[in-house]
């Protein structure tokens, strides 16, 4: 109810400012081309950890019939797709078709375990146009920019954008298409880790008490509140020619920019402020935590996707390193929390969540209020920004795996009792 209930006032909001709200955003992608077909099918795949290996044959059977008779009606009727994906409206079919059966042929837990599939495919695909709605709100509502503040802290860290930007340039084509893919697709990298966490919901007939969706979940209702708190439009449109005359100058990935005089700057309304922290970052964080229990295929392809990610981020300007190391500690600080519910808020966990929030807004605190002092001291703001980090991070590996693996307790040794002689 309480996620309802956020839709609701969020869709109120995208209307009141003009925009369409993810509600709508998401019905009309019934009948029209959807934003991403991949999405919507990995949404059903994240719904079909619920059914048996027949009824997902048939679900995706179904899926695929749909978008072959859409495709010819459009065909027909010659409206071709112009925007989009000309596939992905079967599987939102097979989606709310699903919820149907549930409410009309389930009962008792066999009811319950289907919505609750349902539910789970339709977190992915509402969180993304969710997400897509908040950062219009911030483009509409926040004017002013932070971006020089954070690009003149960022000094401290050596500009880290700007030096992957040339890099990645220097890729070419190939390159700058690859990452563009890696960065695109990370939610369907998420599907593919959850679904093996939630390999044996079928059989067992219940969830795990904790697994990488959530922490997605999370991570998407809390982040763009800091957007509204901190709006950043990051360097390839505060420095970069994509900002055309809101921009600074045209510095970026070529020139650095300027280490002294940050001001807050006006920008145009319709770039996301969507950089203070990365959540792409924080994400892909996730699939690389979440992947590690998993067999080694699935640990290398976490790895994979974090480093692959963190290079598009940076490397087609799109965030500030400060961004980055951010959105590290918001997700460590995130999951951290998830996990403390899950099994009981103790001490180790409440600590970590403490500290983890307070190196967070000391981050954010820090680039807002001394940046000029953090630009002419890089030797020892930069090392005391990734040391806060690499704290958070151990704190993390070291309290988890003390959960993980709790010490056994000491065996009791029995009282020597007297003898009758």
């Amino acid at each position: 109810m309480v996620g309802l209930g956020f839709l609701v006032a969020l869709e109120i909001a995208a209307r009141h400012y003009g925009l369409p709200g993810p509600i709508a955003s998401q019905a009309r992608e019934v009948i029209v081309a959807p934003a991403s077909g991949f999405l919507l099918y990995a949404s059903m795949g994240l719904m079909m950890v619920v059914l048996t290996w027949r009824q997902r044959f048939i679900a995706l059977g179904t899926a695929i019939g749909i978008d072959l008779v859409i495709l010819l009606v459009r065909w027909v009727a010659d409206a071709p797709v112009t925007h989009g994906h000309p596939f992905g409206n079967g599987a939102l079919w097979v989606i709310l078709g699903c919820a149907v059966i549930a409410v009309t042929r389930r009962t008792g837990r066999e009811r319950v375990l289907l919505l609750k599939g349902v539910g789970l495919g339709l977190v992915l695909v509402t969180g993304r146009k969710t997400g897509d709605t908040w950062l219009l709100i911030t483009s509409k509502t926040r004017p002013l920019v932070l971006d020089q503040y954070v690009a003149t802290a960022d000094h401290a860290l050596g500009n880290p954008s700007w030096l992957v930007g040339r890099l990645v340039r220097s890729t070419g084509s190939f390159g700058e298409v690859f990452l563009n893919s890696v960065y695109t697709q990370l939610a369907v990298a998420a599907v593919v880790v959850a679904l093996y966490q939630l390999r044996n919901v079928a059989d067992e007939r219940r969830f795990p008490s904790h697994h990488l969706v959530r922490t997605f979940l999370v991570i998407g209702l809390l982040g763009p509140a800091i957007y509204m708190i901190y709006p950043v439009v990051g360097p390839v449109f505060a420095y970069g020619a994509d900002g055309g005359h809101w921009a600074v100058a045209n510095l970026w990935p070529d020139a650095m920019p300027p280490r002294s005089g940050p001001q807050h700057m006006p920008f145009d309304d319709f770039t996301p402020r969507n950089c203070m922290p990365s959540l792409h970052t924080a994400w892909a964080t996730t699939i690389f935590i979440h992947s590690r229990k998993g067999p080694r295929f699935l640990r290398y392809a976490g790895a994979f996707w974090l480093v692959a990610t963190l290079a598009a981020t940076l490397g087609f300007g799109y965030h500030y390193g400060i961004d980055i190391i951010t959105g590290v500690i918001f997700t460590v600080t995130i999951e951290t929390a998830l996990r403390s519910q899950e099994r009981g808020w103790d001490r180790s966990g409440t600590q970590l969540v403490a500290y983890g929030t307070t190196v967070f807004a000391a981050i954010l605190a820090a680039a807002r209020c001394v940046p000029t002092q953090m630009a002419a001291h890089p030797w020892l703001f930069g090392p005391l920004l990734v040391l806060a980090t690499a704290s958070v991070i151990y704190a993390y590996v070291r309290t988890t795996r003390q959960w993980d693996h709790p010490k056994p307790a000491p065996v009791r040794q029995p009282e020597l009792q007297p003898e009758l002689v």
